[in-house]
């Protein structure tokens, strides 16, 4: 929240704190300050980001529903029109990365980047109007509308993912196969020991790749967008009134969101695009 009363630095850092809470001796407790959130340990849940994260797969859940009742034989509606050129872009995307036959391969990319375009999109809603809507409840309380600048977030999405490849190289390959992978390659059987560790790697990096480069931009992008907002309300106030400042903040903020959204776009088609070929090469048959 924009306020006089408090310093940049304390500015910046409000946006950037999730509302963390835990149960505590029988009652939901929320953090009022950083230092109290760390306190509560691993065990704490980010309200901000379930909430955000639960709404906006409900709204992608909507709309495809609707486009699906109202889907005909006809000339589709908008709404409808939309819903088949997205469905038809991730089938077009599942055919050039994916080799294999699994029905779950499509609706799960359909999903990722339904869902992460969603709640990337969130950064679009003006920085302070979540937070002074808050701010009537409780002065204290910490609201963030982007669940992807939380790495709880991005690294469940990752590891949900990581599951999947690890459970389907098992299930194609089977457990011999699945450790031959690991043991027996780049270097042979005698080197078992390097080319465990080397593959152990590469297998593990596949998460941390996924949920660090989505946190970091979007990370990233929500700092570009409260520096923004701090500095419409510093020029605000070294000149009230002036239409040429008020219109100087109005361009920059346009032309960022126009820049985000394409920014999310792709950062939602990536983590797609990663999943279906991790999971294409879980599904090859071991040689």
């Amino acid at each position: 929240m924009a306020s006089e009363s408090i310093t940049s630095s304390e500015y910046i850092k409000h946006h950037l704190q999730n509302l963390t809470c835990t149960l505590q001796e029988g009652h939901f407790h929320c953090a009022h300050s950083a230092a109290e959130a760390k306190e509560m340990g691993f065990w704490a849940l980010n309200v901000d980001t379930l909430v955000m994260s639960f709404l906006t797969g409900v709204i992608f859940l909507f709309f495809f529903y609707r486009a699906a009742r109202k889907a005909s034989t006809g000339v589709p509606s908008g709404l409808v029109n939309f819903v088949e050129w997205v469905i038809e872009f991730i089938d077009n995307s599942v055919r050039g990365s994916f080799t294999g036959r699994n029905p779950l391969v499509a609706p799960l990319a359909l999903t990722i980047f339904a869902w992460i375009w969603l709640i990337n999109l969130m950064d679009l809603v003006p920085i302070d109007f979540v937070g002074q809507l808050i701010a009537l409840y409780d002065p204290h309380m910490y609201w963030k509308l982007v669940p992807s600048t939380d790495p709880n977030a991005t690294f469940g999405l990752s590891l949900s993912v990581f599951v999947l490849v690890v459970y389907y190289s098992i299930k194609m390959k089977g457990p011999g196969g699945f450790f031959a992978e690991l043991a027996y390659q780049p270097f042979g059987k005698f080197a078992a020991p390097i080319n465990l560790f080397l593959e152990g790697v590469s297998l593990l990096s596949k998460p941390v790749s996924l949920s660090l480069r989505l946190f970091g931009n979007m990370y990233a992008g929500e700092m570009i967008f409260i520096l923004i907002a701090l500095m419409g309300g510093a020029w605000a106030t070294a000149s009230v009134g002036s239409a040429t400042l008020f219109g100087s903040q109005i361009l920059l903020s346009l032309g960022w969101a126009i820049f985000h959204i394409l920014i999310i776009t792709l950062q939602a088609f990536i983590f797609m695009t990663l999943t279906i070929v991790y999971l294409d090469m879980a599904h090859q048959e071991h040689h």
